[in-house]
């Protein structure tokens, strides 16, 4: 039994043969609720949805999990400025977001983790990499933890990119850095922050980095290896070439297939709200029927 899947990582066709015979585990990258959701927000849920529908119709066993990203910089601002606390904030847009996905009958995931369920494990996972030379404490005392892009000959393959002609991101804060392209696998916690959003660890109070998030999440629920994982265009960088490279170079195998979904766009650019040129599940459904949103 197999099928047919296309590999964004090597742009060929490939024939899926899952790990179990007869099984197929899947990890979706998915919502970091700062706010409410828009319509982008739904397609890679609806592309995984079908995917996963289309598996099981093949004989497929699937477990599917899709995380919440319920603590990061963006959460802590927004909820500030709405004078919530962030755990609220969260949450909150965390049950839109389910709302939303259940409006165009995206199936419940088999599991739903969030990010601050799994800090130990994550403290655990950076203990691994600094054991293994890929990771080092900040070198300026801040107690931030980085990952050493150089230490890992792999880092780049799934984007086909060499660390030379990588840029640094134009955010990037790069404090106690090696190199400006490392990043944060943990964050010292801050004096103007919620004491709430730390927790400790042998380098001090802190709180994880996005790409760490994920990678804990996907094996803890999936396995050192697992079949699939998917998430939108956009993420392939640097979002899971950092999951990649952290992952296998702590000795996990991750992911065996990639795919990621293109995006909406509105006027020729992507749906964001950075840009402003966003539409609400709500706005749309009320002038056409879900099902249609769907399609």
């Amino acid at each position: 039994m197999s099928v047919r899947l296309y590999d964004s990582a090597s742009r060929q066709v490939r024939e899926f043969v899952p790990l179990v015979e007869g099984r197929a585990g899947i990890y979706v990258c998915g919502a970091t609720p700062q706010s409410s959701p828009h319509i982008g927000h739904l397609r890679a849920q609806v592309a995984f949805d079908v995917l996963r529908r289309w598996l099981v119709r093949s004989g497929y066993e699937v477990t599917l999990v899709r995380n919440v990203t319920d603590i990061d910089d963006k959460i802590l601002a927004k909820s500030a400025e709405a004078g919530r606390e962030w755990w609220a904030h969260a949450f909150l847009h965390e049950r839109e977001f389910a709302a939303a996905y259940a409006t165009v009958n995206v199936l419940p995931p088999s599991y739903e983790p969030r990010a601050t369920g799994h800090a130990t494990e994550m403290v655990d996972l950076i203990q691994r990499l600094i054991d293994r030379g890929h990771a080092y404490l900040a070198e300026d005392g801040s107690g931030d933890v980085y990952f050493d892009v150089r230490s890992f000959p792999g880092y780049g393959e799934l984007t086909r990119q060499s660390v030379a002609d990588m840029e640094p991101a134009e955010d990037a804060e790069p404090r106690g850095k090696r190199d400006p392209r490392d990043f944060a696998l943990w964050k010292a916690a801050k004096p103007h922050e919620p004491a709430t959003a730390s927790w400790p660890t042998p380098w001090g109070r802190g709180r994880p980095g996005w790409h760490l998030e994920c990678s804990v999440m996907a094996t803890r629920y999936l396995g050192a290896e697992f079949d699939i994982h998917g998430g939108g265009l956009d993420l392939r960088f640097p979002h899971h070439e950092n999951e990649q490279a952290q992952s296998r170079a702590a000795g996990d195998g991750f992911a065996r297939y990639w795919l990621h979904n293109a995006w909406v766009v509105m006027a020729g650019e992507k749906m964001s709200k950075s840009l402003g040129n966003v539409m609400s599940v709500e706005a749309l459904t009320a002038r056409v029927r879900p099902v249609v949103l769907r399609y």
